[in-house]
């Protein structure tokens, strides 16, 4: 790896990661057309560890919010009189709604990081999950806002979570569509799809650094990656809010479809190889 890979990688994961077309899928297709070895332990937790810049993003973007919902819920286990509060509650939604993926993560892992890494999951993922986004879309009411949020929603959308662990189908495709299918707006399936992608995406990070030691991979490409991520991911943030407030998601589904095809098409002809 070299600082363009660095950057380049950065500026996809920065791109891809809250828009529902697969931050994965297109980190896998970019390492693949730079010329990395997809099958390296090193360059799948490289992945892994500048999300966190992603998720930096989100905590400065929603700073006001997060420090507000841990401040409700840590007053909440002292103090009664906050358990009952919207933030309090919220608190514990994101803790419990991160369970899934944290658990499915960990058994999965060598599965996570080998077969399903193969670019022919990341195809099948992008095609696939447009269905459910497309059908998310057409059935949602949008009638309960955030003020309506509950722990079955909280679980229903953390289960949903752990579909993202396979390549190409997108973290906050699927936990977007799911706040969809429970009747939330959007914008507030979006805003639980931003608070669940933090103990997610930093513990996947966390975990993934050790894969890092001894390899040609250097601090300063961490450096570059996740700081680039950073800057590109608050853009996307601010963009995609603004976008759900009026727009469906379902305006993914072409471009999803049309990578997903191309990919299939590449892969069948030889084109391109799957690993």
């Amino acid at each position: 790896m070299n600082y363009f890979d660095a950057v380049v990688l950065g500026i996809v994961e920065g791109l891809t990661e809250f828009l529902p077309i697969s931050s994965t899928g297109h980190l896998t297709i970019a390492e693949k057309a730079l010329g990395l070895d997809l099958a390296d332990p090193a360059v799948t937790a490289y992945t892994a560890v500048i999300q966190m810049g992603a998720i930096a993003a989100v905590v400065v973007y929603f700073f006001g919010d997060i420090t507000r919902i841990a401040k409700a819920w840590a007053l909440g286990l002292v103090k009664p009189e906050y358990r009952g509060q919207r933030d309090h509650r919220m608190g514990w939604y994101v803790i419990v709604g991160s369970i899934p993926v944290g658990l499915v993560g960990f058994l999965a892992r060598d599965l996570i990081r080998g077969e399903l890494r193969s670019l022919w999951f990341v195809a099948g993922g992008l095609i696939v999950w447009s269905g459910v986004m497309w059908f998310a879309e057409r059935v949602a009411r949008q009638d309960r806002a955030e003020r309506d949020l509950g722990m079955r929603d909280a679980i229903f959308v953390g289960l949903f979570q752990c579909f993202s662990l396979v390549a190409g189908v997108s973290r906050s495709g699927a936990t977007i569509s799911a706040g969809l299918l429970r009747g939330l707006d959007r914008v507030t399936a979006t805003k639980l799809s931003f608070y669940l992608s933090i103990p997610a995406l930093v513990a996947a990070g966390l975990f993934s650094l050790k894969d890092l030691s001894g390899s040609t991979i250097s601090v300063g490409h961490v450096a570059v990656g996740t700081t680039v991520s950073f800057l590109v991911a608050y853009a996307a943030i601010a963009w995609l809010l603004r976008f759900v407030a009026h727009h469906s998601i379902g305006w993914f589904v072409p471009y999803r479809l049309a990578l997903g095809f191309g990919l299939v098409a590449l892969l069948a002809t030889g084109t391109m190889s799957a690993t």
